[in-house]
């Protein structure tokens, strides 16, 4: 037969009390173990679908995705060397070349 509300005495009370708050904290837990678990699932998902949107870029447009290759380029090679021979870099360049050659 179940003890009535004041059949229990002080110990149990707080036995029971005990018991809810362990109960409580595990719950709290799980909880955060699953918040945690799908903020991971969202992070792969994304990456995922980033991985498979680059992939298909590349396969979409063959040498797209190479930075230093020559469609890819703003200026051409004879440009750039056009620029960079009316410049210091250059003379330095030239002027050092010659004394490293032994």
């Amino acid at each position: 037969m179940p003890k009535s509300k004041n059949d229990y005495t002080f110990n149990d009370i707080k036995a029971m009390l005990k018991q809810e708050v362990k109960k409580h904290k595990e719950e709290v837990k799980f909880q955060e173990a699953i918040a945690k678990l799908d903020a991971r699932k969202a992070q792969i998902k994304k990456q995922s679908k980033l991985t498979k949107s680059v992939m298909s870029a590349k396969h979409q447009s063959p040498g797209g995705l190479d930075l230093h290759s020559d469609e890819n380029r703003h200026y051409s090679k004879e440009n750039t060397d056009k620029w960079l021979s009316g410049t210091s870099y250059y003379e330095n360049y030239e002027a050092m070349r010659s004394q490293d050659d032994y």
